[in-house]
């Protein structure tokens, strides 16, 4: 996996959550949009059908997209090479999920662990997951690639879904079920043949697969009762500010049926309009792909950013 574009892509995954608007509907096709109202649709249009590569050609202006693209096969250039270990259990991760009769024998290999689990951690959950939105609000906290609104924002979230995730019936067998039958199909749609396959990729067959990715992990996520499409379709924007190529939104949303707000800022190039982390996010990856190590001191502040006025 490219992680740093896996990385950007979860991120605007989460912002794509908090946006929407009421205008704009024919934005989607096209670079960013004609006002910061029809770039946010434009993006919730696409992320709603999934559409990933279709999704970062919106996002982005052309230059951008083009350097996101032609940056994509240097992302692997500092991963460890693929062992016959590594080969070994792909293969058998894969063929359990997409062999002849994979729902019904994963399920009868789930079924007594997830009765044990049951017993075992049922009452331990709630604890769990406490520490584990402490460490993870933590690690938000000291992440350097968060703006400071985008982690008021992450925290925010976790605030929300900590309490989904101490009362989910996790180890509840019908929804076991289920959720091993998305697994099965997805995987089956992915067609994944080796690690080699997933790393040799090119920039559309894996955004293609990152979209089959994404459409099951919104299937499992319904299975026990959290729609992301559900929040895309809450949100409601309120025009804040614009001057001099910026302008800010006020985002009003529901998650899990509680009410969230935040701020978001976004850009206006070439008179198009983005948003303003997404195009620093980019430019910075591509920065970094493009420049070779400095041997001492450090790149220029405004390096990578959009300028403060357009």
């Amino acid at each position: 996996m490219r992680l740093p574009t896996l990385r950007y892509a979860l991120l605007l995954l989460f912002a794509a959550l908090l946006l929407s608007a009421c205008h704009g509907k024919d934005e989607a096709g096209q670079p960013g949009g004609s006002t910061p109202e029809a770039a946010l649709q434009g993006s919730i249009d696409l992320l709603k059908t999934g559409d990933l590569n279709g999704l970062w050609k919106h996002a982005l202006p052309p230059a951008d997209y083009a350097n996101l693209r032609a940056d994509w096969s240097h992302h692997e250039q500092d991963q460890q090479p693929i062992t016959d270990d590594d080969r070994a259990k792909f293969n058998e991760t894969m063929q359990k999920l997409t062999g002849p009769d994979a729902e019904n024998k994963l399920y009868a290999e789930l079924q007594p662990k997830l009765a044990m689990m049951q017993q075992q951690y049922k009452d331990q959950l709630p604890a769990l997951v406490s520490v584990g939105e402490a460490l993870m609000k933590n690690r938000i906290a000291q992440d350097k690639n968060l703006t400071d609104t985008q982690k008021a924002q992450t925290s925010s979230a976790l605030d929300v879904l900590a309490p989904w995730a101490q009362q989910t019936p996790w180890f509840d067998q019908a929804k076991a079920k289920q959720a091993i039958g998305v697994a099965v199909t997805t995987a089956r749609k992915l067609d994944l043949k080796s690690p080699d396959q997933l790393r040799a990729m090119d920039f559309d067959t894996a955004m293609a697969k990152y979209s089959t990715g994404l459409t099951g992990a919104k299937q499992l996520l319904v299975i026990y009762g959290l729609s992301l499409d559900d929040t895309l379709n809450s949100v409601k924007l309120t025009p804040v500010s614009s001057s001099n190529g910026h302008a800010v939104v006020k985002i009003d949303y529901t998650l899990l049926g509680k009410p969230l707000s935040t701020e978001s800022t976004l850009v206006q190039q070439d008179g198009r309009w983005y948003s303003e982390d997404m195009l620093n996010n980019a430019r910075r990856s591509h920065q970094q792909l493009s420049q070779p190590p400095a041997s001492s001191g450090s790149a220029p502040a405004s390096a990578g950013t959009v300028p403060t006025k357009d």
